[in-house]
């Protein structure tokens, strides 16, 4: 499967605004793979497929979660929009047969992230939180670190992401805060 074949196979599943987003995440992504010299092949596939699944019905990606072996029940307990990233990343498996782990990591933690995360794990969040569509408060500084330090853009784009969610008093799933703690932690060392 090349990169326009997988646009292809999420277009119908995305609205036409959420695709335009997916194309800019691949472009930025891409970038972003050139810089860190990761691959660009799972670069491509792994944005391209993200957001297979924001938009699948909720009830489906609960079942998902609840029986998927490996996938954390916890999410449960937190908004479902965190959802469709690991729901993404099972359909991706399963009705692509991408069996490549790094992809389906980026894709299942592109909206949490995680402790430890893999360079791939790292471009394809950024991208989506960066990609030129985005305008929020604390985008443009993200943005400007990501082309210097991976690292230090990802735990920005986490600061800002935990912020947000505290000023509405919203609940903040426990992946974000490891992942946080873990950049501030290999930052400060």
């Amino acid at each position: 499967m090349d990169l326009n074949d997988a646009l292809e196979q999420v277009r119908p599943y995305l609205k036409q605004e959420r695709f335009d987003h997916t194309k800019r995440v691949v472009d930025t992504a891409v970038k972003l793979a050139q810089i860190y010299r990761a691959d660009l092949y799972q670069t491509e596939i792994a944005a391209a497929f993200h957001d297979l699944a924001k938009y699948w019905p909720k009830e489906e990606m609960k079942q998902i979660i609840q029986t998927v072996s490996y996938l954390p029940k916890d999410l449960l307990d937190y908004h479902h929009e965190l959802w469709h990233g690991p729901a993404g990343a099972y359909l991706v498996k399963q009705k692509y047969g991408i069996e490549d782990q790094e992809i389906l990591d980026a894709i299942r933690y592109h909206t949490t992230g995680r402790a430890h995360m893999g360079k791939l794990e790292k471009i394809v969040f950024l991208a989506d939180y960066i990609e030129p569509g985005r305008n929020f408060p604390g985008v443009h500084e993200v943005r400007e670190m990501a082309w210097k330090d991976l690292d230090k853009a990802c735990q920005m784009s986490l600061h800002n992401t935990i912020e947000f969610l505290m000023s509405k008093e919203a609940t903040i799933y426990p992946d974000t805060f490891y992942a946080y703690n873990h950049f501030t932690k290999i930052l400060s060392s």
